[in-house]
């Protein structure tokens, strides 16, 4: 007969390296965390691929690991993210890929590529920082190019609650992203 241990108990046995403790967390949480990505990327492989990757970090962090929250709150908000850090970033390797055609030549300075990386760094970080239903209307809106329709259609919530979201983290952003090009 199998013991049944709490979410803190897991904690402290992956902690001191328990290779059962990650698969027991991974048998108790593995098919919640595939529900959540998939409302936001509905490929049963790359949702397999993400949340298994969220697993493989927790086992990497695993000593130096505090998690404030429940275990449950703290995989689904990890898995979330990753999904999300997926899409901006492969929208942002599109978006150089298209670049990379030559148009004319308007080479920028290293100055200018400089300031550009900056920029994208604090967007990227500004992006990261929003709330996590607000980052995930945001991300599909602008990153995969869905409308509001389809985002609400896809996270089971209101198209209302949708523009509501986008005006959020448009003003999140502007307010975090002021000092890049002066005040607003």
């Amino acid at each position: 007969m199998q013991q049944e241990y709490t979410d803190q108990e897991l904690q402290v046995l992956l902690a001191k390296d328990s290779d059962q403790a990650i698969i027991l967390i991974f048998q108790r949480y593995y098919s919640y965390l595939c529900q959540a990505v998939y409302k936001i990327i509905p490929d049963e492989n790359l949702v397999e691929d993400l949340v298994q990757e969220v697993f493989l970090e927790l086992w990497r962090k695993r000593e130096k690991l505090q998690i404030n929250t429940s275990l449950k709150a703290y995989l689904r908000r990890a898995a979330v993210n990753r999904s999300l850090n997926y899409i901006r970033d492969r929208k942002i390797r599109f978006d150089v890929e298209e670049s990379e055609t030559p148009l004319a030549s308007t080479n920028p300075t290293a100055g200018q590529q400089i300031e550009a990386m900056e920029l994208q760094g604090a967007i990227d970080q500004a992006i990261d920082r929003l709330p996590e239903r607000c980052r995930a209307v945001f991300v599909l809106s602008r990153f995969e190019d869905m409308s509001y329709i389809e985002i609400a259609t896809q996270l089971g919530i209101s198209v209302k609650t949708v523009e509501n979201q986008i005006s959020k983290a448009l003003k999140l952003l502007r307010e975090a992203l002021s000092s890049h090009w002066g005040e607003t």
